[in-house]
């Protein structure tokens, strides 16, 4: 994984697959992502040699275009499962992502956490009836949140079962890029869903490749 596939460097990725018509220069990933030109150059170069990416090599001119967006999506899923997050179950007797919205409102931490895997997907596609929520938390205040969050609603830790999943994700930096706002709730981007259910055991595949027939049918980019 310490590849292009990196966490800071799927960022490059990620910027790319949402814009895939547009040229990019390494200026743009340091202005508007904080990446440095050395480390969104090497993505790049990488990226060219593997076939993703095209454009013009040097000069005042020099750009980079994506030309395989499917081909660097696939290439994505062959090293990355959901089970490199780091998951955490507890279980409530209330309804846990209504009283759960409310806390992280009122604690102003809209912006640090994102719903993923069936919980989010189903915001979008209604396709796999599930009793788990699934949560992404911010990985740089995962603890104080995590804590607060159990105490406020009551949740009991769990080895094992349980209907709310709290995930410390693998990508610390790079997981909420383009998260989005559905019916009043966060969840990761459509590229983010794609890659959590793909590999994901529980109807997974079926779910990520549902979620993608109804992106398309609505004429929505899955990055």
């Amino acid at each position: 994984m310490k590849s292009i596939f990196s966490d800071k460097a799927t960022v490059v990725i990620r910027a790319m697959l949402a814009e895939p018509q547009r040229k990019w220069t390494v200026r743009d990933f340091e202005a508007e992502f904080n990446v440095g030109r050395s480390r969104a150059a090497q993505v790049l170069a990488e990226l060219r040699k593997k076939g993703f990416v095209g454009g013009v090599t040097s000069g005042r001119k020099a750009y980079s275009q994506l030309t395989d967006k499917e081909g660097l999506i696939n290439e994505w899923l062959r090293v990355y499962n959901f089970e490199l997050n780091e998951n955490h179950l507890y279980y409530s007797e209330s309804d846990i992502l209504k009283t759960m919205k409310v806390f992280l409102e009122n604690r102003k931490w809209e912006d640090k956490y994102a719903l993923t895997l069936h919980t989010g997907a189903n915001l979008i596609s209604n396709y796999v009836n599930t009793p788990v929520t699934y949560c992404y938390l911010d990985s740089h205040c995962f603890k104080e949140m995590s804590l607060e969050i159990r105490q406020a609603l009551d949740l009991k830790e769990l080895k094992r079962g349980g209907n709310i999943c709290f995930i410390k994700p693998y990508y610390k930096n790079s997981v909420f890029f383009h998260k989005q706002k559905i019916k009043g709730l966060s969840v990761v981007s459509n590229l983010q869903l794609y890659l959590d259910l793909y590999h994901f055991p529980q109807r997974g595949r079926e779910h990520a490749d549902y979620l993608l027939k109804v992106l398309k049918e609505k004429e929505v980019e899955i990055g």
